[in-house]
């Protein structure tokens, strides 16, 4: 498997993506800048283009204790093979845990409470010495995420870069294909959008792809995208 992203000759949307990529890791333009990912169904792709930019380049993993195992095998493995050196994995302090959700319940009766304890507040910790971050968010994923643009700003002032915002499902598909990057052990069983194994179900024919997320709850998002329980979207401050 290869880690040269220009071959084969790179879509407009591709060699846009690289494009943003190279201006954020090497240019060094929004300052510096972590990349963020679940090592989910959809993040090969992803890592797979920031390793063809920099394999040096920071990426944060929330493993939140309750995460599937297959997802912490498939990080190790993606991680090795595209050869990303810089793999930090985050965790919720096990103080705050105790203190909060001892039982592991919390997910059952407020979870909302458990994404801010277990995801929110370990990735805001993580990013304080960073400028800005990358993620992994996509247009076609879920309607609350279809009118995202590929840089944006946080509410708490820093940069946030979707680099994929514009990529279709065929676009990822194809990606994936050329390089023949390894899929989620999950995304076979029905998973097409992956979290916490007590928080996530298959997904059935024709349901949006984060159908199976909170399955039953009026709750589409973790939180780490979302401000006093809104969706905060700022146009960016860099020209």
């Amino acid at each position: 498997m290869t880690t040269d992203a220009t071959a084969p000759a790179p879509s407009d949307t591709q060699g846009a993506t690289l494009d943003l990529l190279r201006e954020a890791l090497i240019d060094r333009r929004f300052g510096d800048v972590a990349a963020v990912s679940s090592f989910g169904a959809e993040s090969a792709v992803l890592l797979h283009l920031i390793a063809s930019v920099d394999r040096t380049a920071p990426v944060l993993f929330i493993d939140t204790g309750m995460l599937f195992a297959e997802t912490l095998a498939y990080r190790d493995e993606l991680a090795s093979r595209l050869g990303l050196t810089d793999v930090r994995t985050i965790r919720p302090a096990r103080e705050a845990v105790r203190g909060t959700d001892i039982w592991g319940r919390l997910h059952l009766t407020d979870p909302d409470a458990c994404c801010d304890l277990r995801k929110t507040q370990v990735l805001d910790a993580a990013l304080e010495g960073f400028d800005g971050w990358i993620t992994g968010r996509k247009r076609h994923q879920a309607l609350t995420r279809s009118d995202i643009e590929p840089v944006e700003q946080a509410a708490n002032g820093k940069t946030k870069l979707n680099p994929l915002a514009l990529w279709s499902p065929d676009d990822l598909a194809a990606y994936a294909e050329a390089f023949d990057l390894p899929p989620h052990p999950l995304v076979g069983q029905g998973y097409p959008s992956i979290g916490c194994a007590v928080c996530t179900s298959p997904v059935r024919p024709g349901e949006d792809a984060r159908a199976g997320r909170w399955r039953g709850r009026d709750k589409t998002e973790c939180g780490i995208h979302i401000v006093d329980g809104a969706i905060v979207r700022l146009a960016p401050s860099h020209a």
